[in-house]
């Protein structure tokens, strides 16, 4: 099998872009070492835009993914989406060399709604095949909410079913969190899979006070939210085993992702991911 590229998802890095501008964060990624980025939550303006281009044939980092909607998240906001914005979002792509799209997560509104989601992928899929034409691969990403079961199915498994163009980005801590094994999970979603989320799961620490036993209620919202995004190497996962998974079936780009650092400036949190995954045995995927 061939190799993996290691790269990292950009929404940990959106304050960064507002404090020192998009190419100065890709000039700070490419000193750390990472030769692929996934954009997200970061506007797609000209500016922006331009900068990430410059970045990509300055530092020779790959725009390998950008995120967009299928439509707004939720009804009467504005929110440039492929629905209402095609043939900007596809000049976008084509401008970044960028290969995919992907939807970050399901419309606020319709979550839980076993039909209304349904409905929503139907749609991607009809978006998908759109996109095909021009080249460009449509990609879903997923939390644990799609683990919902439905007459003992999980929701993400009947997306897949009625999809055939729609890719499917799998995030390996929101599968955990959703108490399913990442390694065999991915395995399934064999030749569906290209993008991957490289995000552990790490229980933090239980910092409770006179004042929390005061109110046991306190005492366990604090005992039941420990679980913790963490550097990828620093949680309980088994890295080298769903990295292993995923380029069994398919995956090419492996994305790192840590949705809070909990104060900690998120370049050293990458680069912790980098170390641990580098004595992991894989220096050569970056």
């Amino acid at each position: 099998m061939t190799k993996g590229k290691i790269g990292v998802q950009m929404m940990m890095l959106k304050h960064k872009v507002e404090e020192l501008g998009a190419y100065e964060t890709m000039k700070k990624l490419y000193e750390l070492g990472y030769r692929s980025v996934e954009v997200s939550q970061i506007p797609m303006t000209n500016e922006n835009v331009t900068a990430l281009k410059k970045a990509t044939d300055d530092f020779n980092i790959d725009i390998t993914a950008i995120s967009a909607p299928l439509e707004p998240m939720m009804p009467g906001r504005e929110q440039e989406n492929l629905t209402d914005h095609f043939d900007k979002i596809v000049a976008d792509c084509k401008a970044l060399n960028c290969d995919f799209i992907r939807i970050g997560m399901l419309p606020f509104t319709i979550m839980g709604d076993k039909n209304n989601i349904l409905g929503f992928i139907d749609r991607a899929e009809q978006m998908a095949h759109k996109l095909a034409d021009q080249g460009i691969a449509l990609y879903y990403h997923t939390h644990h909410i799609e683990f919902q079961r439905f007459d003992g199915k999980y929701l993400l498994d009947m997306m897949k079913e009625n999809t055939t163009q729609l890719g499917f980005e799998l995030d390996v801590h929101w599968i955990h969190r959703a108490g399913v094994d990442p390694v065999d999970f991915i395995k399934q979603y064999k030749d569906r899979v290209t993008l991957i989320h490289l995000k552990d799961y790490r229980i933090g620490n239980l910092n409770v006070t006179d004042d929390d036993f005061k109110d046991m209620k306190n005492f366990f919202h604090k005992f039941v939210n420990l679980i913790e995004f963490a550097e990828v190497g620093e949680g309980n996962l088994n890295m080298p085993a769903i990295i292993e998974a995923g380029r069994e079936a398919g995956a090419k780009y492996f994305l790192i992702e840590q949705d809070d650092t909990y104060g900690r400036d998120p370049f050293d949190c990458l680069r912790i991911s980098r170390d641990n995954l580098r004595k992991m045995g894989y220096e050569d995927w970056f």
